[in-house]
């Protein structure tokens, strides 16, 4: 009986041990860039690495102008259903938590932001702002109404659920507001102001949260903090999900795979056409795009490479650019994205495309102005020499070759003659004259 007891008291010694241990670790990771599919995945990799390392906290920190709103509600259907508490974390300096950001932030259990970021402008862009109410003096559409209810009814639930400001929530989505740090805690939009993750760890140090229905009380005192990287798979979805990645990966398709069909067999434009374009058809898989900025993309390459073939005098290469450039410009929409295709990068590649068919129209021209190389028109103009004479004619070397010939004028045997033209197998020659 005294050796069962003992043994009961060691084994419940050994899991009071190992609990304080594995509950001392913190799962950190840290995001920086519009929301979309990778920094959903991100999320759940997070999750997942706290539940193995039986973290106490995980502390998500977070900078982002805005994005998918569908990603966005992955991610915070995840954050919600965690059973580890998720504190989000606005950082560093300069940070925001703009657009959907700031649903992340009120999903979160604990929410905290440095000094210098800001949060806010939560209205759904996408579908227009509610300021054109006020500037019309017109009502709103009946689809930005339901955008607008349904986003405002989001944000409300969220704030009810962790007891945050909910009027302010409202405003953040009705009116567009945003406000710094300080007033977010004033406002009881955030429970904590911290300038680094080590002094956010030590004021969350003994405080209580709400999971699943249980209060739990932190114990970050000494904590260990395991940082979670985003790792290749994360940061290539990250890189495909980027607009300017996705149109670069596009266009390159579209080139390698013309200059391709211009020099059939040079394998390396086409093998990277291919390529580019499997890679660029699964970044506007999971990117919203506008089908009329592509379909003008296409038509402006089309009426460029039609300028090298048809001859318009510039109108149709004219044409092309102009197509390119606005299908560029609409072919996604920064509001929803959180990101747009940098100017820069559109004008350059409008003049790349422009230098490119310029060049394609100066040799094909050059090729047309050229005499042929091949066949029996290059004898057109060339010097034979007579080998023989007979009743029907002459016989002539040209080219290491022996042709029957005809002369209006009498020619004779080892002089040099032009050819005039050819008919069928007979050459029509000519005395060459004396220079």
């Amino acid at each position: 009986m005294k050796e069962s007891l003992m043994r009961l008291i060691f084994f419940f010694f050994i899991f009071i041990v190992n609990t304080s241990i594995f509950a001392s670790n913190i799962t950190h990771f840290s995001y920086e860039g519009a929301i979309n599919p990778a920094s959903n995945t991100f999320v759940k990799k997070a999750i997942s690495h706290a539940n193995e390392q039986n973290s106490q906290l995980i502390i998500f920190e977070l900078n982002t102008p805005g994005g998918l709103f569908s990603s966005t509600r992955d991610m915070i259907s995840q954050i919600l259903n965690s059973s580890i508490p998720f504190v989000v974390y606005v950082s560093p300096k300069g940070a925001r938590a703009a657009s959907a950001g700031t649903y992340i932030l009120y999903a979160s259990h604990i929410a905290a932001m440095t000094q210098g970021s800001n949060v806010g402008a939560a209205t759904p862009v996408q579908m227009g702002m509610i300021q054109d109410k006020n500037k019309n003096n017109n009502p709103l559409s009946t689809m930005k109404t339901k955008a607008i209810n349904d986003a405002t009814a989001y944000i409300e639930s969220l704030a009810k659920l962790h007891g945050r400001n909910i009027q302010w929530a409202q405003k953040s989505v009705t009116e567009g507001a945003s406000i710094d740090a300080q007033k977010a805690l004033e406002l009881g939009v955030i429970n904590f102001v911290a300038n680094d993750v080590q002094k956010l760890i030590q004021q969350l140090d003994q405080f209580e949260v709400e999971v699943n229905d249980k209060t739990l009380k932190l114990d970050t005192n000494n904590a260990t903090l395991l940082t979670v990287e985003e790792g290749f798979k994360i940061k290539l979805l990250s890189y495909l999900s980027n607009p300017n990645i996705a149109y670069i990966l596009m266009l390159i398709a579209m080139y390698g795979i013309f200059f391709e069909m211009m020099n059939p067999g040079s394998i390396l434009p086409g093998v990277t056409g291919v390529i580019s374009g499997a890679l660029a058809l699964y970044a506007l898989n999971i990117l919203p795009f506008d089908y009329a900025g592509l379909l003008l993309i296409l038509i402006g390459v089309g009426l460029m490479a039609a300028e090298v073939f048809v001859v318009g005098f510039g109108v149709l290469g004219m044409g092309g650019v102009i197509a390119f450039v606005f299908g560029s410009l609409i072919l996604f929409d920064e509001k929803t994205l959180g990101v747009d295709i940098s100017l820069s990068l559109i004008a350059a590649f409008a003049v790349v495309s422009v230098v490119i068919f310029i060049y394609l129209l100066k040799i094909i021209i050059q090729e047309r102005d050229q005499k042929a190389k091949t066949g029996t028109e290059q004898m057109l103009g060339t010097v034979a020499t007579v080998v023989k004479k007979n009743n029907n004619g002459y016989k002539v070397a040209i080219h290491s070759e022996v042709w029957n010939a005809l002369s209006q004028e009498e020619v004779q045997v080892g002089q040099e003659v032009i050819v005039e033209a050819i008919k069928g197998l007979t050459l029509q020659i000519k005395p060459k004259k004396k220079e």
